[in-house]
């Protein structure tokens, strides 16, 4: 991978294969990257005309089409900053996704904003509420730079310069503008690329956003090898899985990454007498992140597709986040998953004791593995004291592809002030030299001064009968007299008034027996198939969900307000 800058590293890779392909079924656009390289410089020159100059922050508002890949290295090549805006997800929401959409671009400062196919109808809802903002369809931009006689210039970029502001998927509060410096981007690519061995030889895949940094890095670590890539649209992947899986299969896709609720979205797809009628004994990497990676849901993918030819070390449970580029640890190539069980009561006192997998008082952890190239990490108290292996605390990175900080955070009080560590939020514990994540600081619930994880409440009644597709959240909550509660939000079909209070009793018992808490410490809200909020990357918006639990309550959830994920 050479190239001091994204474009430079993207015109080496054009360089050593042109013909490089790159594929978007849902846009039915079938390109090499040569051709991706002339579109993206014509595209540069007319950015430069429309008015962009070096510092620039641009925002891409595209589909998984050739418009976006196109759009950020023009961007980038003009000597701007790309900043990746967010589809919405639902129908239901589009006055409040404009309305954000807004805020994040008052804050970004972003000024215009590269339009891809497909898109006008969104650009045109946020133009209404975002005066001052130019919205530019990429399809237009070469023609803007053919206007004049003379061939329009493109600036020198250096590496320190922003080439990306990702947006964070904000689980726990609005979205925040990461800075990433080409030097960022490069260092994390790879790492990517380094960490799982990527060669020409390999066929990549993608589903998942572009605008998400999942999406969008693992995509762009296969253009810089390159190896061939193809870009699915979100939908194809959510309306039908194994439609999906089938054509991954007869591509002979060997990469692919996936948050946790993707591989269970596929076990549900296809079933076991359809598994034996694929062939995914080319699929090398199946990387799971983005959320919470399900030890459960590892044993049973790999056991359910074994028939398939996938292999149990072609699992590959990550640790990431957009502040680090992506990767920030990686497990060793070619090892099936590893589970530690702890005790989860110590482990809610801030001690990682390992138990027999069927002690009763057992919970396991995938193993994460360790910092990837480039990469530090560290486990620190509430006061930044270094904590030893065993201990929990937050994940601090360190490292060449971690950002300097946030768009509006001065450089004196950014998040990496302290040499450079910068505090992840994240709650976890090191095992055998290996990252553990057990949970979020802020969404860790507390009731009379003891510590529960949501996890081990959603644990308890995600297999029971009656949950649609075994979705539910767990949140910190206080009732009206103030007392500090766990309420448990759970997606059903359930119609039945008799039924629906069955399921919510059992599931309350449930959380009681293995939290070991009193009934009135434990309340229970039943909400209609897809109700819960995610974000883009597929995680549960826990804030959001609490306030879920407050709208009035419906002793029957009311299907008919099921909503369409519009990825």
């Amino acid at each position: 991978m050479s190239g001091a800058t994204l474009h430079e590293a993207f015109a080496a890779a054009v360089a050593a294969v042109p013909e490089s392909p790159l594929h978007f079924p849902g846009s039915r656009e079938y390109l090499t990257l040569r051709e991706v390289s002339v579109a993206a410089t014509a595209a540069a020159r007319g950015l430069v005309s429309a008015g962009v100059v070096p510092g620039d922050r641009v925002g891409i508002l595209s589909r998984n089409n050739a418009d976006f890949l196109v759009g950020l290295f023009a961007i980038n090549a003009a000597g701007a900053a790309a900043c990746p805006l967010p589809l919405p997800t639902s129908v239901g929401d589009l006055g409040g996704y404009a309305a954000r959409m807004t805020a994040i671009m008052k804050a970004a400062g972003i000024r215009r904003v590269v339009v891809g196919a497909r898109s006008d109808a969104t650009a045109r809802r946020i133009c209404a509420v975002a005066p001052g903002v130019e919205f530019l369809p990429a399809a237009a931009l070469p023609a803007r730079a053919l206007a004049g006689s003379a061939v329009i210039p493109l600036p020198a970029v250096a590496p320190d310069d922003l080439a990306v502001v990702q947006f964070t998927s904000g689980s726990t509060s609005l979205p925040k503008g990461v800075q990433l410096t080409h030097a960022n981007v490069l260092h994390g690519c790879a790492a990517i690329c380094g960490g799982v061995e990527m060669t020409p030889d390999d066929r990549g895949a993608n589903w998942l956003p572009l605008f998400h940094d999942m999406g969008l890095f693992g995509s762009l670590s296969a253009l810089l090898v390159p190896f061939p890539l193809t870009v699915w649209t979100p939908s194809a992947f959510v309306k039908d899985p194994a439609a999906w899986l089938r054509d991954f299969s007869a591509r002979r896709c060997s990469i692919v990454a996936s948050p946790n609720f993707g591989y269970e979205a596929l076990m549900d797809a296809v079933t076991p007498a359809e598994v034996p009628e694929l062939d995914l004994s080319c699929w090398r990497v199946a990387f799971n992140g983005a959320e919470p990676v399900l030890p459960e849901v590892i044993e049973r993918f790999t056991a359910h597709f074994a028939p398939a030819g996938f292999a149990p070390e072609s699992m590959y449970p990550v640790y990431g986040m957009a502040e680090a580029t992506l990767a920030v640890t990686f497990p060793p190539a070619r090892r099936a998953a590893l589970t530690t069980w702890v005790d989860r009561d110590r482990l809610a006192a801030g001690e990682a004791v390992t138990v027999p997998p069927d002690a009763a008082r057992a919970r396991g952890f995938i193993a994460l593995g360790r910092p990837v190239r480039g990469m530090e990490l560290r486990i620190v108290d509430e006061a930044g004291g270094l904590l030893p292996a065993g201990r929990v605390g937050e994940v601090e990175i360190r490292g060449a592809a971690v950002t300097r900080g946030y768009l509006g955070t001065p450089a004196a009080t950014a998040p990496t002030a302290r040499d450079g560590w910068l505090p992840t939020g994240d709650l976890g514990f090191l095992h055998g030299g290996e990252l553990h994540v057990s949970g979020r600081r802020k969404e860790m619930i507390i009731i009379r001064g003891e510590n529960y994880y949501p996890e081990d409440a959603e644990a308890a009644v995600r297999d029971t009968p009656g949950l649609y597709r075994r979705r539910c959240v767990a949140v910190a909550d206080v009732t009206a007299d103030g007392a500090e509660v766990i309420t448990v939000l759970v997606e059903t079909l359930v119609q039945d008034r008799d039924e629906a209070a069955r399921l919510a009793g059992e599931i309350q018992a449930a959380v009681c027996r293995a939290l070991d808490l009193e009934r009135g410490r434990v309340r229970v809200h039943l909400v209609a198939p897809d109700a819960l909020p995610r974000t883009s990357s597929g995680k549960f918006r826990r804030s959001a969900a609490r306030e879920l639990a407050h709208e009035p309550t419906r002793e029957v959830p009311d299907v008919t307000r099921r909503t369409s994920a519009q990825l």
